[in-house]
C-alpha cells in the first residue's frame, strides 16, 4: 500500500506473534566511545566540505551523512561515513531540522565548520532504501531522501568509500533480527481486508491486538505462504480464546455457558447504502446471541457483558450461510463444511460470510477470514440453539384465529399444541412429524399443514402473530434439536446427558 517496505522476521509462539527488524548491535567494545564524534571541516577552494547529506524533519527521519569524498577531506572526517545523523553544525543543533534548513546551514557556516554527529542504528535501511527513488514511481528533484552535495566536485565522482577499519579500542558492529513488535494473541484479529472496505489484500494481511497493537500489512511472496502464516495466527488464536472460554464456563452456571465467541466483519446490508464495514466480536452464550464492539474481557463480570450492541434470544435467530458454488460445484459446499480452505480464486466477497436472520424480517451478515471459521460458527451456532432448546424445552407465543386470543406452544417433547388465551384448553395438538408444511405472507400470517394420526387427511391451522418471523425461527430451533438429539454422535458431543 505504500513503498515504505522492510524485510522482517516472523516469530510465532502459542502466545504472542513478535516482528523482528534488522538492526546493528554493538558486539564488541565501547558503544559510548563512538556514541558522538566532533570533526572540524574545512572548506577546500574546489571541493567545498567533501560530503553529503540526506534526510530532514519533514520526513520524520534524521539528516544523515549519507557520502564522504575522500579525495577532498582529511582522514578523521572519513570516520563519520555512513551510518551517522548530524547533531550540531558549529553550536547548532539540528536535529529537528528540515533538510533544507541544514544544507543552508553548512553551506553558510564559513571555511570551518564543526559537526558532531551520532550513531543510528536504523538509519541503514533508510540510506538503502530511500522513499521516491526511481523506478518507483516519484521525482528525485529537490528531495530531501535524496543526497544533496556539498562537495562542489568537478570530477564528478559519486563513490562512496569504504568504512576505515576500526581500531582494536573501537566497537564492533553486527546485524541482527531483534524484536520490535510483540503482539499477544489472546483475543487478537487478523484481517486481510483494507479497512472498512470488502477489498481483499492480495498475498497481505495484518494482525491487530486486544491492546490496540498491530503489524501493519504483512506481504507474503506467495498466496500460499500468506495463507499459511493466516492459519497458523489464526489457529493460535483461536486456541487462545477456547482457553479464555473455559476459563469463564467455570464461574458460570450450566444455563450460562460460552460456547463460541470471536472477532467478525459486519458488512454492510447493501452496497448503496454507502455505510462501510465494521468489526465486531460475537459471541454464543446461555440464551443469547451477542454482538459487540469490544469483547468483554472480564471472566464474570456481568456488566462487561451488558456493555453488548445487541442481544438476541438464540431460539428466535436462524443461522444461514452463504453459498460458495453454482449449480453442480457441490465439491465446494463439502469443503466448506469440512473447513478445509478455498483457493483465492475461488474466494470473493460473499465466500465467506454468513447472515444471522432475526424478528421482523431483520438480518446482519458478518464475514470470516477462513473457511475453518464459517465451519465453526455454524457448528458452534447449531450447538448454542441444540442447548437452549434442551433447556426451556417449551415456548408459547400469543396469536389470533378468525378472531379469537389463543396460546401457540411449542413443546420439545410433545409437539405442537394451541390453547384459548383465557381458560387453557388445549384446541389441537400434534407431534413434529406431523407437521407436512407451511406458508405464510411474509407479514403476520401463516398456515401449518399437519397430517391428522386418525384420518390421514392434511388439515389447515392458520394463525396470525405479531412477530411472525421470531415464530417461524422457535419452530425451526425446536425441528433442529429434536432431529440432532435423534443423532447419538451429535448428542455425545455435548457434556451431560440431553437425551429425551
Amino acid at each position: 500500500e505504500s513503498n515504505n517496505t522492510y524485510d522482517v522476521c516472523l516469530r510465532l509462539t502459542r502466545d504472542a506473534l513478535t516482528i523482528q527488524k534488522l538492526d546493528v548491535v554493538c558486539t564488541s567494545g565501547s558503544e559510548s566511545q563512538v556514541n558522538h564524534r566532533t570533526v572540524v571541516l574545512r572548506r577546500q577552494a574546489t571541493g567545498g566540505l567533501g560530503l553529503s547529506i540526506k534526510g530532514g524533519a519533514e520526513h520524520n527521519v534524521p539528516v544523515v551523512i549519507s557520502k564522504i569524498f575522500k579525495d577532498q577531506v582529511g582522514k578523521e572526517t572519513l570516520s563519520i561515513t555512513g551510518e551517522n545523523g548530524e547533531v550540531q553544525v558549529n553550536g547548532i543543533n539540528v536535529e529537528h531540522c528540515t533538510h533544507q534548513e541544514v544544507v543552508h546551514l553548512l553551506r553558510t557556516a564559513g571555511d570551518e565548520v564543526t559537526i558532531t554527529v551520532r550513531y543510528l542504528r536504523e538509519v541503514p535501511s533508510f540510506l538503502k532504501l530511500p522513499l521516491g527513488s526511481p523506478g518507483l514511481g516519484h521525482s528525485r528533484v529537490s528531495s530531501p531522501l535524496f543526497d544533496s552535495g556539498l562537495h562542489l566536485s568537478s570530477n564528478g565522482s559519486n563513490t562512496t568509500p569504504s568504512p576505515p577499519s576500526p581500531s582494536a579500542e573501537e566497537p564492533k558492529y553486527e546485524k541482527r533480527w531483534l524484536d520490535a513488535v510483540c503482539l499477544p494473541l489472546l483475543m487478537a484479529r487478523v484481517s486481510r481486508y483494507k479497512a472498512g472496505t470488502d477489498k481483499s489484500r492480495t498475498n497481505c494481511f495484518e494482525v491487530l491486538a486486544l491492546d490496540g497493537t498491530d503489524t501493519s500489512i504483512l506481504q507474503f511472496c506467495t498466496s500460499a505462504e500468506s495463507t499459511d502464516w493466516l492459519q497458523a495466527i489464526s489457529t493460535n488464536i483461536n486456541d487462545l480464546t477456547q482457553e479464555h472460554v473455559k476459563i469463564i464456563n467455570k464461574f458460570c452456571s450450566s444455563d450460562d455457558q460460552i460456547v463460541h465467541m470471536g472477532w467478525v466483519c459486519e458488512c454492510p446490508e447493501s452496497r448503496a447504502t454507502g455505510r462501510p464495514s465494521a468489526l465486531k466480536f460475537l459471541a454464543l452464550r446461555g440464551a443469547y446471541f451477542y454482538i459487540f464492539k469490544c469483547p468483554p474481557v472480564s471472566n464474570i463480570d456481568t456488566a462487561d457483558w451488558g456493555q453488548a450492541e445487541t442481544t438476541y434470544n438464540l431460539y428466535e435467530v436462524l443461522f444461514k450461510v452463504h453459498k460458495l458454488w453454482m449449480s453442480e460445484d457441490c465439491w465446494l459446499q463439502a469443503r466448506l463444511y469440512l473447513g478445509l480452505e478455498l483457493s483465492p480464486e475461488q474466494q470473493d466477497v460473499e465466500s465467506l460470510c454468513f447472515s444471522i436472520l432475526v424478528g421482523h424480517g431483520q438480518s446482519h451478515t458478518f464475514r470470516v477470514e477462513l473457511a475453518s471459521e464459517l465451519a465453526v460458527w455454524e457448528k458452534s451456532f447449531q450447538k448454542a440453539v441444540f442447548l437452549e432448546v434442551q433447556r426451556i424445552r417449551s415456548k408459547s407465543y400469543l396469536c389470533s384465529s378468525q378472531g379469537s386470543v389463543l396460546s401457540f406452544t411449542i413443546d420439545f417433547t410433545s409437539g405442537f399444541s394451541c390453547s384459548e388465551g383465557s381458560s387453557k384448553s388445549v384446541l389441537w395438538r400434534y407431534k413434529f412429524s406431523q407437521l407436512k408444511g407451511s406458508s405464510d405472507d411474509g407479514k403476520t400470517r401463516v398456515k401449518l399443514l399437519f397430517k391428522s394420526a386418525e384420518s390421514n387427511q392434511i388439515e389447515m391451522k392458520e394463525l396470525e402473530f405479531a412477530n411472525l418471523t421470531a415464530v417461524l425461527h422457535c419452530i425451526h430451533s425446536f425441528i433442529a434439536a429434536k432431529v440432532a438429539s435423534m443423532d447419538p454422535l451429535f448428542v455425545c458431543s455435548f457434556p451431560g446427558n440431553y437425551n429425551s
